[in-house]
């Protein structure tokens, strides 16, 4: 069974992470999105608030779970059998640092393995840090999120 971790804050979920993840479940039998807890990062939901997003963006989908964790995701990978983790990529920057954490996490578990997947085009300038400053600013956030929160968030 291939099992993967889409780690995150998800502090929203966008359509960019909405789209990833509906694209991933054919090369996965099971997705965990796993909502991790980044000290660096000031959230503007709280974690309630965003499992429940998750919950409602996803519910009744058979190859996706909604979990926290703590810690490094290797770790977490392990506990949840996942021997993959899932990763979006909008730009070469994105490539950079991701490619960077993925060869540190290979290091400290070799059995791990971080896949990419490159957003789609239409997506690629939505970011939650970009969504969270239109929604502190009274703004309509409504096309950046998955149809499913429309009036919830």
């Amino acid at each position: 069974m291939r099992i993967a971790l889409f780690p995150g804050s998800f502090d929203p979920i966008t359509i960019g992470h909405y789209d990833i993840l509906e694209r991933a479940k054919i090369l996965f039998d099971k997705i965990y999105i796993g909502v991790g807890k980044n000290s660096s990062k000031q959230c503007l939901f709280s974690l309630d608030e965003r499992l429940l997003f998750l919950n409602t963006c996803f519910a009744g989908d058979p190859k996706i779970e909604i979990t926290q964790y703590d810690g490094l995701t290797v770790n977490f990978c392990l506990q949840i059998n996942a021997q993959f983790i899932l990763r979006g990529l909008r730009s070469d920057t994105d490539f950079e640092y991701e490619k960077n954490i993925a060869q540190i996490n290979k290091e400290v578990e070799p059995t791990v393995e971080t896949v990419f997947m490159v957003c789609s085009p239409a997506y690629s300038a939505v970011s939650s840090t970009i969504v969270k400053d239109i929604k502190r600013n009274g703004g309509n956030i409504s096309r950046y999120i998955p149809k499913a929160l429309a009036g919830i968030i």
